[in-house]
Protein backbone atom coordinates (compact mmCIF):
# COMPACT_ATOMS: atom_id res chain seq x y z
CA UNK A 1 0.00 0.00 0.00
CA UNK A 2 1.13 3.35 -0.73
CA UNK A 3 1.61 5.73 3.03
CA UNK A 4 1.91 9.77 3.18
CA UNK A 5 3.62 10.49 6.19
CA UNK A 6 3.18 14.11 6.84
CA UNK A 7 4.68 15.77 10.00
CA UNK A 8 5.11 18.76 11.66
CA UNK A 9 7.55 18.85 14.69
CA UNK A 10 7.69 22.00 16.85
CA UNK A 11 11.51 23.90 16.48
CA UNK A 12 11.32 26.28 19.25
CA UNK A 13 13.98 24.15 21.52
CA UNK A 14 16.77 22.08 20.78
CA UNK A 15 14.89 18.83 21.72
CA UNK A 16 12.48 19.64 19.53
CA UNK A 17 15.15 20.38 16.79
CA UNK A 18 16.70 17.03 17.11
CA UNK A 19 13.07 14.93 17.68
CA UNK A 20 13.07 16.71 13.31
CA UNK A 21 16.06 15.26 12.69
CA UNK A 22 14.88 12.10 14.00
CA UNK A 23 11.72 11.98 12.81
CA UNK A 24 13.21 12.46 9.36
CA UNK A 25 15.47 9.77 9.41
CA UNK A 26 13.31 7.52 10.06
CA UNK A 27 11.17 8.65 7.15
CA UNK A 28 14.32 8.92 4.48
CA UNK A 29 14.88 5.24 5.56
CA UNK A 30 11.41 3.96 4.39
CA UNK A 31 10.16 6.38 1.78
CA UNK A 32 11.07 8.95 -0.90
CA UNK A 33 10.59 13.08 0.78
CA UNK A 34 7.72 14.62 -2.14
CA UNK A 35 7.78 17.83 0.48
CA UNK A 36 9.93 18.95 3.38
CA UNK A 37 7.66 17.32 5.63
CA UNK A 38 5.75 15.05 3.65
CA UNK A 39 6.80 11.35 2.13
CA UNK A 40 5.60 8.55 0.23
CA UNK A 41 6.04 5.12 1.55
CA UNK A 42 5.24 1.61 0.05
CA UNK A 43 4.77 -0.85 2.78
CA UNK A 44 2.63 -3.86 3.24
CA UNK A 45 1.13 -3.66 6.66
CA UNK A 46 3.90 -5.08 9.23
CA UNK A 47 5.73 -2.69 7.58
CA UNK A 48 3.16 0.26 8.01
CA UNK A 49 2.42 -0.76 11.77
CA UNK A 50 6.60 -0.91 12.43
CA UNK A 51 6.89 2.57 11.04
CA UNK A 52 3.88 4.11 12.97
CA UNK A 53 5.64 2.49 16.05
CA UNK A 54 9.50 4.25 15.44
CA UNK A 55 7.50 7.47 14.89
CA UNK A 56 5.36 7.31 17.88
CA UNK A 57 8.36 7.04 19.85
CA UNK A 58 10.14 9.74 17.89
CA UNK A 59 7.40 12.71 18.30
CA UNK A 60 6.04 14.58 21.41
CA UNK A 61 2.24 14.68 21.13
CA UNK A 62 1.76 17.24 22.92
CA UNK A 63 3.92 19.83 20.98
CA UNK A 64 4.10 17.88 17.45
CA UNK A 65 1.52 16.75 14.79
CA UNK A 66 2.02 12.80 12.98
CA UNK A 67 -0.08 12.12 10.12
CA UNK A 68 -0.14 8.94 8.40
CA UNK A 69 -2.64 7.84 5.38
CA UNK A 70 -3.01 4.74 4.70
CA UNK A 71 -3.70 4.35 0.39
CA UNK A 72 -4.16 0.71 -0.57
CA UNK A 73 -3.33 -0.60 -3.55
CA UNK A 74 -6.35 -3.20 -4.01
CA UNK A 75 -8.85 -0.03 -4.23
CA UNK A 76 -6.20 1.69 -6.77
CA UNK A 77 -5.22 4.77 -6.53
CA UNK A 78 -3.62 8.06 -8.48
CA UNK A 79 -1.57 10.74 -7.59
CA UNK A 80 -1.25 13.40 -10.19
CA UNK A 81 2.42 15.48 -10.08
CA UNK A 82 2.68 19.12 -11.46
CA UNK A 83 6.27 20.99 -10.91
CA UNK A 84 9.88 19.44 -11.51
CA UNK A 85 9.90 16.58 -8.66
CA UNK A 86 9.33 13.64 -10.24
CA UNK A 87 8.41 10.74 -8.13
CA UNK A 88 9.95 6.81 -7.88
CA UNK A 89 7.99 4.81 -9.07
CA UNK A 90 7.79 1.64 -6.69
CA UNK A 91 6.00 -0.61 -9.49
CA UNK A 92 8.87 -0.13 -11.85
CA UNK A 93 11.75 -1.75 -12.95
CA UNK A 94 14.44 -1.86 -10.60
CA UNK A 95 17.40 -0.48 -13.13
CA UNK A 96 20.80 -1.03 -11.51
Amino acid sequence: MLVLVCYDVSTETKAGRRRLRRVAHVCESTGQRVQKSVFECQLDVAEFEALERELLAEIDPKMDCLRLYRIPGTRGYEVLEYGVFKAVDFEGPLVL
